[in-house]
């Protein structure tokens, strides 16, 4: 695993907005003047790791139903119903993905699990293949998600049927991964319909769209924690919405998560020791913050933000590998049940936030 230099392509910015990334004109985000390399063999640790985590966080659902620790995560008693009814139900998973420590020598670790958003998916997708068949035509990329995406539709519920595709407004960026995951259903053969979230009623007997049509299938770029807070979140069970994700996601996407894997696979080469109760030398994080927020380090630098109140866990201090002063985070993506790919964000220092950079890597042949 080596960080390499190179030149952006001359027109890599028409490149990125012709095939939708359209909300980082200044390149201060996505960025081409650097590519991380990997080796055969490194891929496939890194894959078979991904496997791996996403079989045990599988169980970790089932245990946290079974045991009903929703409380223990935070989820409040609306949160646990629709967790558990979607669970039971068997609703189908689309994406997630696993940030990961790795420095292509030791077993990658999980830091956390980002399991109800496609953040960066856009970026890991389409705009570094994109970059490799222009720059490294003849190498390759731990690289799969559109074409496995376009197939995981096909077994969503409502097949052909009109999905709905939700996401917070004024956000370029939400806008931007919307259309794509609508991209890939539509490849799918579905109708589609992208909305803000704003625009989702109730009529009285379920949610509909600007239109006034009953919403069936709808992604929503948007967590659960804030939609079963919302005025119509006590509508939720008595919808027949099918959503993606799934509610029983939100176990996942919390990071209450991780002292539940670390209790049922102790000692496991890609989990760090995890706890609820503080541990002195530990990294302590907000259950449900995101981007890096209200993170303390044991050092006793923190992070910014308005999350914490939730609660709190304490993870292993386990520090990203440092190469030519940046920090670089792997993000492991899922498609269905299956490791399919991944995209590196990089940082200038130890914790990853809205301003880490997205940069293309490049799997040797």
């Amino acid at each position: 695993m080596r960080r390499v230099i190179t030149q952006p392509r001359q027109n890599w910015q028409q490149r990125c907005q012709a095939v939708g990334f359209n909300f980082d004109f200044d390149g201060s985000y996505y960025q081409e003047n650097a590519y991380y390399l990997f080796s055969p063999n490194q891929i496939e640790v890194l894959e078979n790791a991904i496997n791996a985590l996403n079989e045990m966080a599988i169980v970790a659902v089932q245990h946290v139903i079974d045991r009903n620790l929703f409380a223990k995560l935070g989820i409040t008693p609306l949160g646990a119903e629709l967790c558990r009814r979607s669970w039971q139900e068997d609703e189908p998973t689309l994406y997630g993905r696993f940030d990961l420590f790795y420095d292509g020598q030791s077993p990658p670790k999980l830091y956390e699990f980002n399991a109800d958003t496609p953040t960066s998916l856009l970026e890991a997708a389409v705009l570094q293949w994109d970059w490799l068949e222009d720059e490294f035509p003849y190498d390759d990329q731990f690289n799969a998600m559109h074409e496995k995406l376009v197939d995981a539709w096909r077994f969503m519920p409502g097949h052909r049927g009109l999905t709905h595709f939700l996401y917070i407004d004024d956000s370029a960026e939400d806008y931007a991964n919307a259309c794509y995951l609508a991209d890939t259903a539509h490849q799918a053969g579905r109708e589609i319909n992208v909305m803000p979230i704003s625009q989702l009623g109730w009529d009285g007997n379920d949610f509909v769209d600007e239109q006034e049509r009953r919403v069936e299938v709808a992604f929503k770029l948007y967590p659960w924690e804030w939609l079963i807070r919302e005025e119509f979140g006590a509508h939720l069970l008595r919808s027949r919405v099918k959503w993606v994700e799934p509610p029983w996601k939100m176990i996942l996407s919390n990071k209450g998560i991780l002292p539940i894997l670390w209790s049922l696979y102790p000692n496991h080469d890609n989990l760090l020791p995890a706890y609820f109760e503080p541990r002195e030398g530990f990294v302590r994080k907000p259950l449900l913050s995101r981007e890096g927020a209200n993170i303390r380090l044991p050092n006793g630098i923190e992070t910014a933000g308005n999350y914490g109140a939730e609660g709190h866990i304490w993870q292993a201090y386990c520090p990203l590998p440092n190469l030519q002063g940046n920090y670089p985070v792997i993000g492991g993506w899922i498609v269905g049940d299956e490791a399919v790919g991944m995209g590196i964000r990089e940082s200038d220092g130890l914790i990853s936030d809205n301003r880490s950079r997205f940069v293309p890597h490049v799997m040797a042949k």
